[in-house]
């Protein structure tokens, strides 16, 4: 997330509503001023990702998250 983004607060708050469903714990990493991740994602923030995969960016895909919760 980066601070003051309003995409990066909208999904926090969707990820908020779906921790009932499924269970995790959730990360959350500024990325401003951080040259490794500013370069490694830019303007693709928010980004929900586990250790090893991408699952969504800019707004939480549900079906994104279930397919993920699935395959693990």
């Amino acid at each position: 997330m980066r601070h003051g983004c309003h995409l990066c607060d909208d999904m926090l708050v969707a990820l908020e509503t779906v921790k009932t469903r499924w269970s995790f714990e959730l990360e959350v990493i500024d990325i401003g001023g951080n040259e490794a991740f500013e370069a490694s994602y830019g303007t693709r923030v928010p980004l929900l990702k586990s250790e090893h995969a991408e699952i969504c960016y800019y707004f939480l895909d549900e079906e994104a998250l279930q397919a993920y919760f699935s395959r693990s």
